[in-house]
């Protein structure tokens, strides 16, 4: 059972900050992290390995940098990692990274098939949730996302079925292997690093692959891929606080009231 888990490194958005010149996320004033719901996509991989056996790749695009978050995903329990990083990657937009992330994966198939692909619902930076299915699309395999329990696995006949998170519930899908899965924060429970594999990571090297390893099309990554691109980033205004009411039971009652006329009052019995 071969498992790959593609992983973002991300900045910690509780506590990054907007540069007021330039109106761009300020990167320098947050550390970063691994994207957290990719975090939940190689602890669920992690599982599947110790039950049915088998092993853990992790691919992820960005800065040499970005090997911390491959070191963080062994120590975890995943087994090796690949890091795609090259400039002519910068500036790639969601449909240009889930080529250059889909290219990679194809070269890591032709080594070794692939039975299933993680990825997070979606990354904490952008929340678009777009680049898990564009990676599906390009591989040619089914997409089950917003996935928050896989209710089983059978390898005899290459299925997995899972519970899909809705609206109002959730629904059961039943998929063959290969696929793609985008999985919730809820579908498992982080768990603590053993000692073996903190020292394991610690010693890890990434396999780095840069545009020099693939046979890619040039027009379809970084900037030239890119047909979206963020004008301005800024953020949103903080609430005022609420207005407060003085005076006896009766002047409070007709203050809320006369506030509750100069809008819309939507009554549900």
């Amino acid at each position: 059972m071969h498992t790959l888990v593609c992983v973002k490194q991300v900045p910690d958005t509780t506590e990054i900050k907007i540069d007021p010149k330039t109106n761009t996320l300020d990167r320098s004033s947050a550390p970063t992290i691994i994207n957290p719901y990719d975090a939940h996509a190689v602890e669920e991989a992690v599982k599947i390995k110790n039950k049915f056996g088998g092993k853990v790749s992790i691919i992820s695009m960005g800065p040499p940098q970005a090997e911390e978050v491959i070191k963080k995903c062994i120590e975890m329990g995943a087994d090796e990692g690949y890091l795609l990083s090259d400039r002519a990657f910068a500036g790639s937009d969601t449909l240009a990274t889930s080529y250059i992330l889909s290219i990679g994966i194809k070269k890591i198939m032709e080594k070794e098939p692939i039975d299933l692909v993680f990825c997070g619902k979606q990354a904490i930076d952008g929340d678009t949730a777009q680049v898990g299915p564009g990676i599906a699309s390009r591989l040619g395999i089914p997409q089950l996302t917003y996935v928050e329990k896989i209710k089983g696995l059978n390898l005899k006949n290459n299925t997995v079925v899972i519970h899909r998170k809705i609206d109002n519930g959730y629904e059961v899908v039943e998929s063959k292997l290969p696929c793609l899965i985008t999985v919730e924060k809820d579908i498992n429970d982080l768990s603590y690093s053993p000692l073996p594999n903190m020292i394991r990571a610690a010693r890890y090297k990434s396999t780095i692959w840069g545009i020099n390893d693939f046979e890619a099309d040039m027009s379809q990554l970084g900037l030239k891929g890119s047909p979206t691109s963020v004008r301005r980033i800024f953020p949103p205004p903080q609430r005022s606080g609420g207005e407060l009411l003085k005076g006896n039971i009766d002047e409070v009652v007709k203050q809320l009231t006369d506030s509750l006329k100069g809008g819309i009052v939507r009554w549900q019995l």
